[in-house]
């Protein structure tokens, strides 16, 4: 396997080819330091992360994916975007860094990918972070518009856009600029094919039934005001023995952006007291 290495203002940026696409891979933080895995949702990038990162460097390595068919890796024609193979590419594209354990955070659908990293890599994986992703889809809000987003949109506004993405924050959070080019740039048959496929994971098994034969650490995280899964299913996770479950006030499905520094604070604590 090949890796190229570049470096920009501190942050080292690979292409990583597993055997069906280039996952690219951005780093922060001391090499030698324990090591956080952040991925991110479905119409997203790893720069969701942005607003987070500068709060975890000072005492983690932070890793950030962009999952096949987002953000700047590859990703078209008849590649399977199963949650499965998104998480084994995942664990593909981290071997060649030296990384033995790190703790896998995954916001939304990334709770998924966390979720199946975890049960196939249980040697890399030491601990679960879920941020507002549904126990199981018995916890899914149906969307105000059951057809989903257009299979065309090239010729939608910002505005149309940023409609679109509404349940995804609070609603008095005004959407970045930056976070509505990241999803205009995914293909809208990738995204369909990959929420279809983060539904089926769900439907196979719940989250919970999962992680908890695995004995791995979990916190959970969820905005009291998401509107795409009910925050009161959140409690379904202590199913999973030990699971913490944190309800963060104000915030909608993406504290990460809406809130970065109540979002890191239990974070930081739960990779301290598991690297403890």
């Amino acid at each position: 396997m090949t890796v190229s290495n570049n470096k920009l203002r501190g942050v080292e940026k690979s292409i990583l080819p597993p055997d069906d696409g280039d996952i690219y891979v951005s780093q922060d933080g001391p090499r030698d330091a324990p090591a956080l895995l952040l991925i991110h949702g479905t119409a997203a990038s790893g720069r969701s992360w942005d607003p987070m990162v500068p709060l975890l460097t000072g005492s983690h390595r932070v890793i950030r994916v962009d999952l096949l068919g987002c953000g700047r890796s590859a990703g078209l024609g008849e590649t399977s975007y199963t949650v499965s193979d998104q998480a084994r590419r995942v664990g593909t594209a981290l071997d060649p860094l030296g990384i033995e354990h790190v703790i896998a955070v995954g916001h939304s659908s990334g709770g998924a990918v966390a979720t199946a990293l975890a049960e196939q890599r249980p040697d890399l994986v030491t601990a679960v972070v879920i941020i507002d992703f549904g126990p199981d889809m018995g916890a899914c809000i149906a969307p105000e518009s059951p057809g989903g987003p257009p299979m065309n949109w090239t010729d939608l506004t910002d505005e149309q856009f940023r409609r679109l993405m509404r349940s995804g924050f609070s609603a008095d959070y005004v959407i970045p600029q930056e976070y509505v080019d990241q999803f205009r740039a995914i293909d809208p048959t990738v995204f369909a094919v990959a929420s279809q496929a983060n539904c089926a994971y769900l439907d196979e098994r719940s989250l919970p039934e999962r992680l908890a034969p695995l004995g791995k650490p979990l916190l959970v995280i969820f905005g009291e005001n998401d509107s795409r899964w009910r925050p009161s299913a959140a409690v379904e996770y202590r199913a999973v023995p030990g699971a913490t479950v944190l309800l963060l006030p104000g915030v909608g499905h993406s504290p990460n952006l809406e809130d970065p520094p109540r979002t890191a604070a239990p974070l930081l604590a739960f990779a301290a007291k598991v690297s403890g």
